[in-house]
């Protein structure tokens, strides 16, 4: 991944010298096994581990005469160790070092992951508290629909996150295995003890049965659930971006002093980390549909898989990782307009408040059918020509009869729609 969407400390988990020292410690680790159980001398494991040295330009130097990145790094090895070295490796196959390692890389990545998904966490509990009460509109197909708060907004995003926390740890577990079974998962030329000792050593478990590789549904599963969390992402980034147009500014992205929004046009502030925030998404999802398509491989193994997830799996987990990050910023940073949201909820006068009238009259006696046109005509008149809905519908003296001024009047306290805020926070919050 490029540098512009990419943080350090993710950066690092895929970098060739975080790389080569888990296949070392994979294979001094093995070693200690074999050594334990006799296959090789007990000096030679501590003089493998002591010794054993690597070098990345001598790597990939050694790679272009091989064509084979573990024999470039096991031949680069022993010009450190000396004849120890061919101890290295014993009874091993490729995908030994390589599947670990990337199931290794992977729960580097996704502990990274579940520290950002707490700051999006903090960060929307944070705001969905603050506005609470703050009543602003809600739309359905992008038109006003009826209030609710805009603390309710982000406890329904803060829910979604906390799913996709709740998903993310069993999918750190599912891709945490380690297999060590030799050529096509026999353990032919190596002993089960060697496979159950590297785990241990490396905090992973053992692969029940590996085939050579480790099974790809456990990656689809890892990749589909950083999917789900870009998405609910995106969602998040989609809402910011419609409060924040210019006919709706209920929200807004923090302009930093010294930010420019437009080239030509000086004025501008636009949504860029929002928009930004849905361009990444797009990235994390597309490594879904390959990881799917990487379960299934030829008989016991073959490499397939492997190009494509030298590129994807850090890719996605790196453009993740930043994109959480920026969003636990932009959360925390969010300019909120309580009296933009009080001019747009009262920009259609009133006409939210139909469907209580509607109950009230079919409560009263009256079909649903005549309450519906009833209130249909009334709430298209303001539509039409403007006006108070609450004037017209005490203007009505059909309407004023079936149901009582006083009640009619009570139907357009705005109260009822925060009454039960505290339900839903207490079931989000706790």
């Amino acid at each position: 991944m490029i540098p512009r969407y990419s943080r350090d400390e993710m950066a690092r988990i895929w970098e060739p010298e975080n790389k080569f020292r888990i296949w070392f410690d994979i294979e001094a680790h093995a070693c200690d096994a074999q050594a334990e159980l006799g296959v090789i001398p007990k000096p030679a494991a501590k003089n493998i581990r002591a010794k054993g040295q690597f070098d990345i330009a001598r790597i990939n130097e050694i790679e272009m005469e091989t064509r084979h990145d573990v024999l470039a790094f096991l031949t680069n090895l022993a010009e450190s160790i000396g004849p120890d070295a061919r101890f290295v490796h014993q009874g091993m196959t490729s995908s030994d070092v390589l599947d670990t390692t990337l199931n290794f890389q992977l729960k580097q990545a996704a502990d990274l992951l579940l520290q950002d998904m707490d700051a999006v966490l903090a960060a929307l509990k944070k705001r969905a508290m603050e506005h609470k009460k703050t009543l602003c509109i809600g739309r359905s197909h992008g038109i006003h629909a009826e209030p609710t708060t805009f603390g309710l907004k982000l406890a329904g995003h803060y829910a979604a996150f906390a799913r996709g926390r709740e998903r993310l740890q069993p999918a750190r577990e599912e891709i945490s295995t380690c297999a060590i079974s030799g050529a096509v998962g026999t353990f032919a030329t190596i002993d089960p003890f060697v496979e159950k000792y590297v785990a241990e050593k490396m905090g992973l478990k053992v692969e029940p049965v590996s085939t050579q590789v480790i099974p790809r549904d456990r990656h689809a599963f890892f990749f589909a659930t950083l999917g789900v969390i870009a998405s609910s992402m995106e969602n998040l980034a989609t809402e910011i971006r419609h409060l924040q147009r210019t006919e709706v500014r209920e929200a807004e992205e923090p302009f930093e002093k010294g930010q420019k929004g437009s080239s030509s046009m000086p004025h501008k502030r636009n949504p860029v980390l929002s928009e930004n925030l849905t361009g990444l998404a797009r990235i994390v999802r597309a490594a879904v549909t390959p990881a799917l398509e990487n379960v299934a491989l030829w008989h016991e193994r073959d490499i397939s898989h492997s190009a494509v997830e030298r590129v994807f799996a850090p890719d996605a987990t790196i453009v993740l990782d930043f994109a959480l990050v920026r969003l636990a910023k932009l959360v925390e940073k969010l300019v909120v307009y309580p009296g933009q949201m009080r001019k747009n909820l009262d920009a259609l006068g009133g006409v939210t408040f139909s469907q209580r009238v509607l109950l009230a009259l079919t409560q009263s006696g009256m079909s649903r059918e005549d309450a519906y046109k009833k209130v249909q005509a009334a709430a298209m008149q303001v539509w039409e020509k403007g006006g108070a809905f609450k004037d017209i519908i005490l203007a009505d003296a059909a309407v004023v009869k079936a149901v009582g001024k006083n009640k009619l009047e009570a139907l357009f306290d705005e109260g009822a729609y925060t009454k039960h805020v505290d339900v839903v926070f207490k079931r989000v919050f706790g």
